[in-house]
């Protein structure tokens, strides 16, 4: 028995395998063959259907001198309901014969509800799926079965009072697809707006476009949907949905309604009040206001609207004792964003010991509309030693013939069949087995932080990748604070005029006496 493993990666998910990767498949079927042909060779992808049948069939067609048909029907008797992806049989066969003698793709299995993957992780990469999500917005796609996740943790490390999970029907799928719809979302799973880490490439996005800065808190992400009175609720990035008690936002223009049809993004923090923990959720962003679509204007206009529409009346209401905010299960607060050049100030200054709670970073918000699902041009900045990969953790025994076993815990992350890396098992650590763990990177291992519990997938390949790449290359504060200054000295550059004369206004012209009049 043989047990050779052999990884060909796809830079690309959800594309056929390529002509290249498909010539390194058969070469190396063909030359195992060769030298042992009683033996097997095991074949899989994510699922073991479309890419495991696509590389089959070639083999099949190539070196076997099947015909395309024949190699096709063969897979779907062993493995029904074999390639079920149309494009991926079209490429068969346009490759291979003639693209119009494609069969139509046979329905999907049961356990696949679509195309699309609602699950993504930090960075907007898809997770546990072959298929990635659309960037930058919500493109078209089936809707896949919203997953019910029991027992899901608010705040981890705190109870909040009042907030309740949402788990019965219709309920949990009105709030949900309530969400979706207001975020522009025709996808299923959670619609917020994802950042991505920032790299030395897409840093000159700073130089490029308009931003806005604020520090990145290590919090918990929801989103809010308000619709009514004691209709507050909250989602989750696995799209749990919490019923909040006893929060009440009235309408600026009329006290006595209460607002609704409106969509919040933002993040629930802990601050730390004379030593006693206090919950509070920073709205950073506004997409529906009344069921007026605000996540189309500009950010700055957005972040006026939270401030004169969300914070200010709720202020007004305590201060004539119409809100009571020591019944509301945490406080509501909006998050200040600055222009970029406060940067060093957010990082170097007295700000991180003004603020109750823990900085990791920061995150440069672009000026332009909001933009549901992985946003490329949200970035997020964390310094190099924080920067870290979620995995998920599975505690194995490893060893082999004439090899003493020992235990390991090996790390996985989406899309990724492998684990992408090992770390010791201690003692403490085996509590976590098949649990989604944060981990950073030093002193050439990866070092256990803490258990996500507010989270149920692990980064997928690419972000886990785009992390390395970060530790290899990183930008470091002193990179981003000299670019970032470079940027503002440019843009007060380019608002100077060359010739300050040129600009003045033209003299005004002599008076003229009564006398001057005809």
């Amino acid at each position: 028995m043989y047990l050779i493993i052999i990884n060909l990666s796809y830079f690309r998910h959800g594309e056929c395998p390529s002509k290249e990767i498909t010539a390194t498949f058969t070469r190396l079927c063909e030359l195992f063959i060769q030298k042992n042909p009683s033996e097997l060779i095991g074949v899989h992808c994510t699922h073991g259907f479309n890419r495991t049948g696509f590389l089959i069939c070639a083999y099949l067609v190539e070196k076997m001198d099947w015909s395309t048909e024949a190699a096709v029907a063969t897979f779907t008797l062993a493995r029904a309901p074999g390639i079920y992806k149309g494009d991926y049989l079209k490429e068969l066969f346009r490759r291979y014969g003639d693209e119009k003698d494609a069969p139509p793709a046979p329905a999907l299995p049961d356990w696949c509800f679509g195309e699309d993957d609602g699950e993504v992780d930090d960075d907007g990469n898809a997770v546990g799926q072959e298929l990635g999500p659309s960037s930058s917005g919500s493109g078209p796609g089936k809707r896949k079965k919203e997953k019910l996740k029991l027992g899901a943790v608010f705040l981890e490390g705190i109870t909040v009072k009042g907030v309740t999970q949402v788990t019965s029907q219709p309920k949990l799928g009105e709030i949900q697809r309530m969400c979706q719809k207001m975020a522009e979302w025709d996808k299923s799973g959670f619609p917020g707006a994802q950042p991505v880490s920032m790299d030395r490439q897409n840093l000159n996005f700073l130089s490029q476009n308009p931003y806005k800065v604020s520090w990145k808190a290590d919090g918990t992400r929801y989103m809010m949907v308000i619709n009514g009175k004691d209709e507050v609720y909250m989602l989750d990035r696995d799209n749990s949905v919490f019923h909040i008690a006893n929060l009440e936002f009235p309408f600026r223009k009329d006290p006595r309604v209460h607002l609704s049809n409106t969509l919040l993004d933002g993040e629930m923090i802990i601050d730390k009040v004379n030593g006693q923990p206090v919950p509070r959720y920073l709205i950073y962003d506004i997409i529906k206001f009344n069921g007026q679509p605000v996540g189309q204007c500009d950010f700055n206009i957005r972040l006026l609207c939270i401030e004169k529409e969300i914070i200010s009346p709720r202020m007004e209401k305590m201060k004539t004792g119409q809100i009571d905010k020591t019944k509301e299960p945490f406080s509501v607060r909006n998050k200040p964003f600055f222009d970029i050049h406060a940067s060093r100030k957010l990082l170097e200054g007295s700000f991180t010991s003004q603020v109750s709670h823990e900085v990791d970073g920061l995150i440069f918000q672009p000026c332009g509309r909001y933009k549901a699902g992985r946003c490329d041009d949200i970035l997020k900045w964390k310094p190099p030693n924080l920067n870290s990969v979620d995995f998920r953790l599975k505690i194995t025994k490893v060893g082999g013939e004439g090899l003493l076993t020992q235990t390991v815990g090996l790390l996985y992350v989406g899309n990724y069949d492998m684990p992408f890396a090992k770390m010791k098992a201690t003692k403490e650590l085996k509590q976590y087995d098949n649990k989604i763990i944060e981990c950073t990177f030093a002193n050439n291992t990866w070092v256990f932080m803490r258990q996500r519990v507010d989270k149920s997938f692990p980064n997928s390949y690419d972000t886990a990748m785009a992390v390395c790449k970060s530790i290899q290359e990183p930008v470091t504060k002193a990179i981003l604070l000299e670019y970032v200054d470079r940027c503002a000295q440019g843009a007060q550059n380019h608002k100077r005029p060359s010739d300050p004369d040129s600009q003045l206004m033209p003299p005004p012209p002599p008076k003229r006496s009564n006398r001057d009049i005809p």
